[in-house]
């Protein structure tokens, strides 16, 4: 550590080789366990499920009308009807000269294999008056329409959404193995943080409430740690508590100044993989391992802290707990100004989003590249203004190559806030 505080950051990973260097170290933990269906939403699958139960289970009627024997209706018509005794409904079979009254979803009598809809009958005193002739299965809903017993629903790694666990339920599946929440450490660190009312020189702990509840949306368990002070000891104390969780994160101390401990002490209990990344805001970030358990060491300030919590914590967790990544959605947009970059470094710019409106008031896009939303910058873009990220809409990618990206450019704004 010592020749890389002394140099500055003069070398630094380019983004995409940190992260691959940090899954690598990472293992899936494996573990799943059997939830209600009221618990499950959200949750990954860990084996495929199949319906124990057809739906619909019983023959039903699909309109409200009349059940009745396909053939006695054969050559009815408007001038023609087919006329049937209304009967009460009854263990016995239907006769072929009967009808029984039945609503949407009525269990179709023993005998019926057809249902007329009600406004293609009329009823005189006790008789029933079909004008249309039907074939066998008309508006009658089989067993197993909707869903077979057995049919495969759900492949494992499945994200369960409500209507997954409506359908489970109606199919007789009551419980679910669902992969297990990868659990995290969350542990800030800085002498200068307290948690409430600040006096001079004393700073509110933001980051370790934020990356929580990013762990917590990215399908994980976080335990929120109290602020651990700039001493080797207590930091060490502190990683060493929660080598019992899948991840360790910690927020601040990762640069390379007298008080930035954090790396140096993974080093002495693990590995440090990656000491400096090649993204703005937020290079100070250090990636390490101790006995196994990968360690996340974020940067203080609060925007370079989200940055690098969505570009390593986010897919970390997904790959630890089995879960599936999903590519944050895009917005075309066109940028209002300029945005400044550094050759060499991936830069995620905030911007709002402004969308044009007709006279009342509904969106006036229509679809064409010249009606795309404005993408402005964030004017307060520095790395410690929480609000740069807070009030942004989303954020602009500038690659690594690129030298900024000129004002009118059609760009693709990253809504990095996605909960998935």
């Amino acid at each position: 550590m010592s020749d890389l505080r002394t140099s500055g950051f003069k070398e630094v990973t380019r983004l995409t080789a940190a992260r691959e260097r940090l899954l690598a170290a990472a293992s899936p933990h494996g573990r799943s366990e059997r939830v209600g269906l009221t618990a499950a939403d959200g949750r990954v699958l860990a084996e495929p499920i199949e319906a124990r139960r057809a739906v619909p289970h019983y023959t039903r009627a699909a309109m409200d009308g009349y059940a009745l024997r396909a053939e006695s209706t054969f050559g009815a018509g408007e001038h023609n009807p087919a006329i049937l005794r209304r009967r009460e409904a009854g263990e016995d079979t239907l006769a072929p000269d009967e009808t029984i009254r039945v609503h949407t979803g009525s269990e179709l009598p023993d005998g019926a294999d057809a249902v007329a809809m009600i406004e293609r009958v009329e009823e005189v005193g006790g008789e029933v008056e079909v004008f249309s002739a039907l074939a066998e299965g008309a508006n009658v809903a089989p067993v197993g329409e909707d869903v077979t017993e057995g049919q495969h629903l759900f492949d494992a790694g499945h994200r369960l959404r409500p209507s997954d666990l409506g359908l489970c339920k109606s199919t007789g599946v009551g419980e679910l193995e669902v992969r297990e929440r990868p659990t995290v450490g969350v542990m800030p660190t800085g002498e200068e943080l307290v948690q409430g009312n600040p006096d001079p020189g004393e700073v509110i702990e933001t980051n370790g409430l934020t990356v929580s509840g990013y762990v917590k949306r990215w399908g994980g368990q976080a335990r929120y740690r109290e602020v651990v002070t700039d001493d080797r000891e207590a930091l060490r104390a502190a990683i060493q508590r929660d080598l019992t969780k899948d991840v360790v994160v910690t927020t601040g101390g990762s640069s390379v100044g007298e008080r930035d401990l954090v790396p140096e002490v993974v080093d002495d209990l693990g590995d440090v993989l990656v000491h400096g990344v090649a993204l703005r805001p937020g290079h100070p970030v250090a990636l390490g391992v101790v006995e196994g358990v990968p360690v996340l060491m974020l940067p203080g300030y609060p925007v370079a802290c989200i940055v690098n919590a969505v570009q390593f914590l986010r897919p970390l967790l997904k790959h630890v707990g089995g879960l599936p990544l999903v590519p944050h959605p895009t917005t075309d947009a066109r940028l209002a100004r300029k945005v400044e970059s550094e050759p060499g470094y991936r830069t995620f710019a905030r911007v709002r989003l402004e969308r044009s409106t007709d006279e009342d008031g509904s969106d006036g896009g229509s679809g064409d590249e010249d009606d795309l939303p404005l993408a402005t910058p964030t004017r307060a873009s520095g790395s410690n203004v929480l609000s740069s990220v807070a009030l942004a809409d989303g954020w602009v990618a500038v690659p690594e190559e690129r030298e900024g990206v000129a004002e009118g450019e059609v760009v693709s704004v990253e809504d990095w806030e996605y909960s998935n």
